[in-house]
C-alpha cells in the first residue's frame, strides 16, 4: 500500500481486501473511494436503536434487549426498527479508520440506515485499527421495503489521516477545479445559455467552516416530489405499496410521490413530511478529491436536507474533466413547517483530499443518476 495521506481510493481499498484487512468483501462493491457494505440474512426487529458500550459487541447488546427474530422474507413495515448484521467484517490497519453513509437509493426512499459497529459508541463509524463485525439499523420511515442478502444500503470510506480542505485550499480548489457551475438557460441569450463556474467570491452565503453552502432550485420544470405516506396493515393485511429494491425501473411514481407546486414563487414543506428536491448548483468532484454533503446548522432552520450524503470522486466530471456538474438530489424532512424560497440554503458539502487518484471515477460507472438535472427518485421508478 501506498504511503501518501488521504481518503482511500479504490485501489488501496481492494488492496485491503486482498491483504485480508476486510473479510467477505465482493470486489465488484468496490466504489472509486468507497466499499458498499451487504446485508446478510441474520436479521431482527427491535424496540429502539441503541450503542454498544467499548466492552460490548453488538450482538452482546442484543442479547440483553427485548427483539424478536425477523426474516428477509418479509417485508421491513414502516416506522419499524430492524437490526441486519452485515457480511463484511473488519480488522484495520492501526493507520486506518473509517466514516460510513447511507447510499443514495437508501435515501431517496426514505430508509433510515445506520451503522453500529462492535465497542464503538458512535453511529457510522469505526476507529483506528478497528476489529470487529458491522451492523446497520434500518428504518423505513414512508414507504414499507422489502430487502435481499446481498443487497448495499450503505457504504463505507477509508481514511487514513483528516484531509479535509481549509478555507483557503477549498478557494483554491474552486478557482483549479470549477467545483460549483451555474446551470445553462435555454431562454437566455448568446453566451448565457452555456454553463458557467461560480467562482469562490460569487457565493453570497459563506459559514468559514471549510464548506459550501449550496441552494434551493425552484426554476426546474419539476420542483421535486412529496412521499405519499404508505399504510402498512389494513385488517391484518400488508399495504400492497411495498417498494421491492430488486425492481429497477419498475414502480409508476403516481403511487408513491406526488409532485410539489409552489405557491407563489415559494414552496411550503409541510413538518414530518418527506420530500425530494434538488440544488439548484452542479457540483463537480475532480478526480483528486471527495465529496461529502453534512448537516446543516440550526441557523438554516430545523430541517434535514439529507440521508445519503458521499459523492464520489468524478461525480460531474466527465470522463476527461469535460464535465460541467451536475445538481445534488436532497431528502429533506422538514421538524417544523417551511417557506422556501428560490436560493435560499438547503445544504452544506465539504471536500477532501484522496490519497491517490482512483483506478475508477464516478463518471466512468454505470449508475442511474448520471443523467439527473434535477430531483430524481431512486432507480426503482419508471
Amino acid at each position: 500500500m501506498t504511503d501518501k495521506k488521504g481518503a482511500l481510493p479504490s485501489q488501496m481499498i481492494m488492496e485491503m481486501i486482498h491483504a485480508g484487512f476486510i473479510s467477505n468483501a465482493k470486489e465488484e462493491n468496490v466504489r472509486p473511494s468507497s466499499l458498499d457494505l451487504s446485508l446478510s440474512g441474520e436479521i431482527y426487529e427491535t424496540e429502539g436503536i441503541f450503542q454498544p458500550k467499548k466492552s460490548e459487541t453488538v450482538e452482546q447488546v442484543l442479547g440483553k434487549i427485548k427483539k424478536k427474530k425477523y426474516s428477509l422474507d418479509k417485508p421491513l413495515l414502516r416506522d419499524k426498527v430492524y437490526m441486519i448484521r452485515l457480511n463484511e467484517r473488519l480488522d484495520l490497519p492501526h493507520s486506518v479508520y473509517g466514516f460510513c453513509n447511507p447510499k443514495s437509493t437508501s435515501g431517496r426512499i426514505d430508509v433510515h440506515v445506520r451503522l453500529l459497529a462492535d465497542f464503538v459508541s458512535r453511529y457510522d463509524t469505526v476507529g483506528h485499527g478497528f476489529s470487529g463485525s458491522l451492523w446497520i439499523s434500518v428504518i423505513p420511515r414512508t414507504f414499507s421495503v422489502k430487502l435481499y442478502e446481498g443487497l448495499s444500503l450503505n457504504q463505507i470510506r477509508f481514511f487514513s489521516v483528516d484531509t479535509r480542505l481549509s478555507d483557503l485550499e477549498l478557494e483554491i480548489a474552486m478557482a483549479r477545479y470549477k467545483l460549483l457551475w451555474r446551470k445553462g438557460d435555454a431562454h437566455a441569450r448568446g453566451s448565457a445559455k452555456k454553463p458557467a463556474p461560480y467562482a469562490y467570491k460569487d457565493l453570497l452565503i459563506k459559514d468559514s467552516d471549510n464548506s459550501l453552502i449550496l441552494t434551493l432550485d425552484l426554476e426546474n420544470k419539476d420542483l421535486g416530489y412529496e412521499g405519499i405516506v404508505s399504510k402498512d396493515v389494513i385488517s391484518g393485511v400488508a399495504d400492497s405499496r411495498i417498494i421491492d429494491l430488486s425492481k429497477i425501473g419498475f414502480y409508476d411514481q403516481k403511487k408513491f410521490f406526488k409532485p410539489v407546486k409552489k405557491a407563489g414563487n415559494y414552496l411550503r414543506l409541510k413538518k414530518g413530511s418527506f420530500y425530494i428536491l434538488s440544488t439548484h448548483e452542479s457540483v463537480r468532484v475532480p478526480p483528486e478529491l471527495a465529496c461529502e454533503m453534512v448537516t446543516m446548522d440550526e441557523r438554516s432552520g430545523d430541517f434535514r436536507s439529507h440521508y445519503a450524503g458521499f459523492i464520489d470522486p468524478g461525480w460531474g466530471w466527465g470522463k476527461r474533466g469535460e464535465g460541467v456538474g451536475r445538481p445534488l438530489t436532497l431528502e429533506v424532512r422538514p421538524f417544523e413547517d417551511l417557506i422556501v424560497r428560490q436560493g435560499q440554503p438547503i445544504a452544506k458539502i465539504r471536500f477532501e483530499r484522496v490519497a491517490e487518484i482512483p483506478d475508477c471515477l464516478y463518471d466512468t460507472l454505470d449508475s442511474n443518476y448520471k443523467v439527473q438535472s434535477g430531483p430524481r427518485l431512486s432507480k426503482h421508478f419508471k
